[in-house]
């Protein structure tokens, strides 16, 4: 099975890193209130230019992802646009008490960035993978999570964040990104983007499961198999009603994230329809509860079938049930 006409096929990009460092270069060169605050990640957060065209805007804290928080929070209250860049296995985890108490519950405006997220550092094992993220900080008040897809949605979403009000979480992996079709070019915090129009399953995906999800909407539609997909590139606040209208116009609503099977981006689908009482037929393809396997992002999205013909079996099965 191939994938579907040439004038479908995906473009690849820049890795999503590299567009929200030249964004943020832009966006600080005509406000010197913004800050990239780091733990010794300017080079895995692609912040070098940055640092070297704006010097008095960057602030190295060194490894210590904990300090990377309070400063940025500090710095906040002050007035500053902060940024504070770490890799997201630790972002989240070391300094979850800080993201709660000083940023969220403070209600200061920083910009969590968190780099290599999902599988992205592969063969350095679990304790590098960030698929916990979304499910801790999900469970915070006052915090939104935005998970962009491509180059397109992560230029929009720095752009957002520089604006916003309240505490923002941003994750990002580590390679070069298609440019996904879009129906609208248009970003909103908190509103889903429709790749492709679809009426038998809705993949409802976020992230770099995005490409995935398109490209097993192609191979099904060589079988006569309409399939939506849905960017879900805001997590926290969740787009009720493009959840809602794709459950209740499709046969099978199937959400597609690199993060581990609870607490995510499908429980948070599954809660809904629960509890707005639409029955549908409804699967998560995620990371199992367990100890991830070890090896590349592609070796690693192989092995849990988050790939373009796994999705594309999985929806067969569900639609012959």
């Amino acid at each position: 099975m191939t994938l579907s006409a040439t004038k479908n096929k995906l473009t690849k990009g820049k890795a999503n890193l590299e567009v929200f460092s030249e964004t943020l270069i832009k966006l600080a060169e005509g406000n010197k209130d913004i800050l990239a605050v780091t733990s010794d990640s300017r080079g895995s957060g692609k912040l070098v230019p940055f640092a070297q065209q704006l010097p008095d805007q960057i602030v190295e804290v060194g490894i210590a992802e904990q300090n990377l928080v309070g400063v940025a929070a500090g710095l906040a209250s002050a007035g500053k646009k902060t940024f504070a860049v770490s890799p997201a296995c630790f972002l989240t985890a070391r300094s979850l008490e800080q993201i709660k108490n000083d940023v969220a519950y403070s209600d200061f405006p920083v910009v969590l960035v968190g780099i290599s997220a999902g599988v992205s550092y592969g063969a350095l094992g679990s304790t590098h993978h960030s698929i916990h993220d979304v499910a801790v900080l999900r469970a915070i008040p006052n915090i939104d999570i935005v998970v962009p897809a491509d180059n397109f949605e992560t230029e929009q979403a720095i752009i957002a964040a520089s604006k916003a009000t309240k505490p923002l979480f941003i994750k990002f992996g580590k390679k070069a990104m298609p440019t996904l079709p879009r129906l609208e070019q248009t970003f909103e915090i908190g509103k889903a983007s429709t790749i492709y129009e679809g009426s038998d399953v809705a993949f409802i995906a976020c992230g770099e499961t995005v490409a995935p999800a398109y490209e097993a909407a192609l191979l099904l539609e060589e079988k006569g198999i309409s399939a939506e997909v849905i960017s879900m590139h805001t997590v926290k606040p969740l787009d009720k009603n493009a959840v809602l209208k794709a459950a209740q116009k499709c046969k099978a609503v199937i959400t597609v994230e690199e993060h581990n099977v609870h607490g995510g981006l499908g429980e948070a689908c599954a809660s809904l329809l629960m509890q707005s009482n639409v029955s549908v037929p409804f699967k998560i393809v995620a990371i199992p509860d367990e100890d991830t396997a070890t090896g590349s992002q592609v070796e690693i999205f192989e092995h849990y079938g988050i790939t373009a013909q796994a999705l594309f079996d999985k929806t067969l099965r569900i639609l012959d049930q």
